[in-house]
């Protein structure tokens, strides 16, 4: 090939001067020449709208990306503060819960001080031993009334309450069938729906116990 040949790209595609054919045109169809220059027109507004637009979208895109990477820093700093809030929180309900731990151990010592005082004492009688174990129970029960501990301990012929009330066995009885026949162990509650230990009771069956009557016979 000879250097004042002309290369030509088979791949690239031929350009067209809009403007140059116009001109053509218009020598033979000034109408059909009009009318190209104003579709000519609208294709380049439209081109050019469609490059604004383009151009807002990312932009739009480039903000948006932004925003959402300053959502994810607060969100995790959001995260950070909550776990720092938990583990406050876990520390400062184990201190409550060791500070009132304490306290009703230091509530307790007293009763357990009482007890030893009442084997150590000299008693002359049974009655003496009774009446200083009566005296520590009442300290007991003073505690328990100061933690607004109340005790569980249904009258025969009451109604059975499965969350307060464990059955241990059903007898024959002239009671309703269903209802508290004696109480084996009372309990103990808080209140109605914090129950520390439920009353062990025996209940009816509803069958009068003929036993006494056989005996009898």
């Amino acid at each position: 090939m000879s250097d004042d040949q002309e290369v030509v790209d088979l791949d690239s595609e031929p350009t067209i001067d809009i403007d140059i054919l116009a001109d053509a045109v218009e020598e033979h169809d000034d109408e059909l020449a009009a009318d190209l220059r104003t579709y000519t027109d609208k294709q380049d507004a439209q081109i050019q709208n469609l490059q604004d637009t383009v151009e807002d979208q990312a932009e739009e895109i480039v903000s948006l990306e932004e925003e959402v990477d300053e959502l994810q820093s607060k969100l995790k700093r959001k995260q950070a503060d909550f776990q720092n809030y938990k583990k406050r929180q876990q520390r400062e309900q184990e201190r409550i819960q060791t500070r009132v731990t304490k306290e009703l151990i230091d509530r307790f010592l007293s009763v357990r001080d009482d007890l030893e005082r009442a084997i150590e004492a000299d008693h002359d009688d049974i009655d003496d031993i009774r009446e200083g174990i009566r005296m520590t129970l009442q300290s007991f029960d003073r505690v328990l009334d100061a933690e607004d501990v109340t005790e569980i301990n249904p009258d025969a012929g009451e109604d059975t309450d499965p969350h307060r009330h464990e059955v241990m066995m059903r007898v024959d009885a002239d009671q309703p069938a269903g209802t508290v026949v004696d109480v084996y162990q009372p309990g103990y509650q808080l209140s109605e729906d914090d129950i520390i230990r439920p009353a062990q009771v025996t209940v009816s069956t509803g069958e009068p116990d003929d036993s006494s009557d056989e005996s009898g016979e």
